[in-house]
């Protein structure tokens, strides 16, 4: 039987923009402050990982190892950086797991950040969608001039066509993370009202982002600086962080699995990999969909927040938008989900994203979430984070410490 692990400190910055801070600021301050909200020293750490992706692009900066180990007390230790797309956060928070259970240490800390605009708040489109482009297959981004969007475009119109779901539909996810974002004060969109009108309106900044294609702009994620930090424990780290297993919450299952880089030849709208990943952590949970009543899921796009209730088995094949249209994903509905605020809403700083959802379930479990987003009595947590078009897939199943 594998050993328990605990996440014992979740931290993260407000998201949206970083401005003046350098890649090595970024790294020291979330390496402090995740460990500072417990009160304790990051020399704890007996190992780490830490994940970004767009950093060599943009700021031509790599082994970020060399600057975790930068902070007091945590040179010489085994730190690596570690990189799967958009699900980069949730491999760094896997990579950590490992390092304890093959007994490396007690104390982990996984870091995931993104800085994504410049100095002034800015944002380089060209050099950003550049930079994407790299987690996508070659011979898909042929006659595509923005990649990501293209692609997951492509997988808006499919899941329409099968389903028989339309852009309103759809528009209902983007509506509820609005909503939830103007509730969380770290979320980038937090001062956004978004209308059901207004998301389906051509107008102002929304647009159709592809030609022929239904994706539109209040469709899309954020471009998004910010940064999350996460320790975990066994229950002798937790001892040695002085925190109890009631103030901790228990990752009580976990799952990783690759589909193929290309999209074409492969069913996205039942990923096999993402399936595999929830049900492995359910498995190892000892769980079941009906248990979970809170989740984050990987809403790069409405699309993938709709398949996002069907992987994680709130709902059947087809049916996800309708459980947003429902009702039953907001904060007081049958399971809140990303009552964050989603990628959409909250932001999406690739390295960070899959640790800032393990983090924010976490803080649910805990009772920390905001008193509008907070779901009652919630007994179990589950989150889905990918990386590339639905390849990456990254789960976790969350339970209270004890």
């Amino acid at each position: 039987m594998l050993e328990k692990i605990y996440v014992a400190a979740y931290q993260q910055s407000k998201f949206g923009k970083l401005m003046g801070m350098t890649v090595p600021g970024i790294v020291d301050t979330a390496v402090r402050e995740t460990f500072s909200s417990i009160q304790a020293d990051p020399a704890l750490a007996d190992v780490a990982s830490i994940g970004a992706c767009t950093n060599i692009a943009l700021h031509q900066q790599g082994l970020l190892a060399g600057l975790v180990a930068m902070t007091p007390g945590l040179s010489g230790k085994p730190i690596e950086t570690v990189e799967n797309a958009c699900a980069t956060g949730g491999q760094a928070i896997l990579s950590v797991v490992r390092k304890l259970l093959l007994g490396e240490g007690e104390v982990g800390l996984a870091v995931g950040f993104e800085k994504m605009r410049d100095a002034e708040g800015k944002v380089d489109g060209a050099l950003i969608g550049k930079a994407l482009t790299c987690y996508t297959h070659p011979d898909e981004r042929i006659g595509k001039l923005s990649v990501v969007p293209h692609l997951f475009a492509e997988v808006m119109e499919a899941y329409m066509k099968a389903y028989g779901v339309t852009e309103r539909d759809l528009a209902a996810v983007a509506v509820q993370e609005y909503a939830n974002a103007r509730s969380n004060p770290f979320a980038q969109m937090q001062k956004n009202d978004v209308t059901l009108e207004k998301a389906l309106a051509i107008e102002g900044i929304n647009r159709y982002v592809v030609d022929g294609l239904p994706l539109k702009t209040y469709d899309c994620s954020q471009i998004t600086d910010g940064w999350a930090g996460i320790v975990l424990a066994t229950e002798e780290g937790l001892s040695r962080l002085g925190v109890a297993r009631k103030d901790a919450v228990l990752l009580a299952g976990y799952g990783q699995a690759t589909d193929p880089l290309k999209k074409a030849g492969r069913d996205v709208l039942k990923p096999a990999g993402a399936l595999e990943a929830m049900r492995k952590a359910y498995a190892m949970a000892d769980l079941c969909p009906d248990s979970v009543d809170v989740a984050e899921v990987h809403d790069c796009f409405t699309v993938m927040g709709a398949m996002g209730a069907e992987v994680i088995g709130k709902a059947d094949f087809g049916e996800g938008a309708r459980y947003w249209v429902e009702g039953k994903a907001a904060p007081g509905g049958e399971c809140g989900i990303n009552t964050s605020g989603g990628l959409i809403a909250k932001g999406h700083p690739i390295g960070a994203t899959g640790i800032s959802m393990v983090g924010w379930c976490a803080w649910q479990l805990l009772g920390k979430a905001p008193a509008p987003l907070q779901v009652k009595s919630a007994r179990a947590a589950a989150t889905f984070n990918i990386g590339g078009p639905i390849c990456a897939s990254v789960c976790t199943v969350l339970t209270p410490g004890a």
